[in-house]
């Protein structure tokens, strides 16, 4: 055999065993990495939520779960001082006597669950992770569901399950100023009403809602604005979305996410079946102050923060020493930085570009919810800005048909040249006329922070 027939037949019998060996190598390695992906399978917490009863079953009621964490509506007062409300020991009572002390209730049946039973500033956010799950499974079996919790985080609380509950039914947070045990307690009346708000099914779609005082606000707008008093939640800017007078629930505006109900803008970015709760990243919040210094920022960072909002002062400021600290935690370890206000009303804009977003008028503690979520779920900037600048800023747009849309956009008026009056001309035949011609509409306003 020739030295040129001996080459040709090594290349026919070694390249086609060498590309065999690639697709076999290759393949092992697709398998490895499936088996990987099977073995690394998102652990789900499971939840024994009760079934609806038979009774319940043919009862024309709408059936509503209570998902109980405690706080001071099942709270007792401390040595047996009816007439403390401040001194008590913060979920103390199950959330199945209570409902049992409730009268009958006359436009639900009603069911609990116990998930917790202590303050809401007891709850870290992985347990957040396992109350929404929690709250959307019951949501497969009942109607509506309300969750109790203590006032001093409720708002937060309340926005994680409004941004990560992917049910459209019903979810009414609310709680109590005062102990269940103490003269007159706010926790009974709440408890019944909005029991009241979950079973009239007005907030469908809504997301959550938090009904305390016999007030309906919307979780993304509502923030705590007093120590004590019984009327301290409120929602600046904003208001209320309705209250109930008995025997109604009235409503007398919507959240913006619910011109989206039945479509999939509706749904929140955030299905935590997909993630681990070990994914939710750290993220703090830094105070701006007069010549507040950087070194809150640079802790942060050393502590292991992905993320970090800033209450500045006005339309978000901050000092000279914190910028500084922000630019190098950017710089250095790619931190995401949101921008708030600590006025407590008011928006700040999104830049468009960068490692720092406007929070529009997000307070401080939900702008940490919503970027902690957002960092759980990606690393990309743009991806985080924009759902900042869609689902958290929630504005109104309706589109009445496939030809008009109401928007919020601020335009620029069109401009239009003034009218000018010629003297009329000494003849009979009228003088002939331009056709009008319209100005190019402005272009759309862009506001920097």
């Amino acid at each position: 055999m020739t030295e040129g027939a001996r080459n040709v037949l090594t290349k026919k019998v070694l390249i086609p065993l060498l590309v065999l060996s690639l697709v076999t190598a290759m393949a092992g390695v697709l398998v490895k990495r499936n088996l990987v992906g099977a073995a690394e399978a998102v652990p789900l917490p499971t939840f024994n939520i009760p079934a609806v009863s038979e009774a319940h079953q043919t009862s024309p009621l709408p059936n509503v779960i209570v998902v109980a964490t405690g706080g001071t509506l099942a709270g007792a007062a401390r040595n047996g001082d009816k007439t403390n409300f401040q001194n008590y020991a913060a979920g103390t009572y199950p959330m199945a006597d209570l409902v049992a002390q409730l009268p009958t209730h006359k436009t639900a049946d009603v069911s609990t669950f116990q998930f917790g039973n202590k303050g809401s500033g007891g709850y870290t956010v992985k347990e957040l992770y396992d109350l929404s799950l929690a709250v959307d499974a019951a949501l497969e079996i009942y109607d509506s569901a309300v969750v109790t919790t203590g006032t001093d985080t409720m708002e937060e609380i309340a926005y994680f399950l409004d941004l990560t509950v992917r049910s459209e039914k019903p979810v009414v947070v609310t709680g109590a100023m005062r102990p269940w045990d103490v003269i007159g307690t706010d926790g009974p009346a709440n408890l019944y009403q909005a029991i009241k708000v979950a079973s009239s099914n007005k907030t469908k779609w809504f997301g959550t809602v938090v009904m305390l005082n016999d007030v309906i606000f919307a979780a993304r707008e509502v923030t705590k604005t007093n120590s004590h008093r019984l009327d301290t939640f409120d929602a600046p800017m904003f208001g209320a979305l309705g209250y109930v007078d008995d025997p109604a629930v009235r409503i007398y505006r919507a959240p913006a996410r619910a011109a989206k109900a039945g479509t999939p803008e509706w749904n929140s970015p955030f299905d935590l079946k997909t993630i681990s709760k070990d994914s939710l990243p750290v993220v703090e919040i830094a105070y701006n102050y007069q010549e507040a210094g950087g070194g809150a920022i640079r802790g942060f960072v050393e502590d292991g923060a992905k993320g970090i909002v800033t209450a500045g002062t006005g339309a978000g400021g901050i000092s000279s020493k914190m910028s500084a600290a922000r630019t190098a935690a950017i710089r250095d370890h790619g931190v995401v930085f949101v921008s708030t206000t600590r006025t407590g009303s008011g928006s700040i804009y999104d830049g468009g570009s960068g490692n720092t977003i406007g929070g529009d008028n997000l307070n401080a503690a939900h702008a940490r919810m919503l970027l902690l979520l957002s960092l759980a779920f990606t690393n990309d900037v743009n991806a985080i800005r924009g759902w900042f600048t869609t689902f958290g800023t929630q504005d109104v747009e309706i589109s009445v048909d496939e030809h008009t849309v109401l928007s919020t956009s601020i335009e620029e008026p069109a401009a239009e040249e003034p009218a000018v009056t010629e003297p009329a001309p000494e003849t009979t035949e009228p003088e002939p006329t331009e056709p009008a011609v319209a100005e190019p509409a402005g272009e759309e306003a862009v506001v920097s922070p």
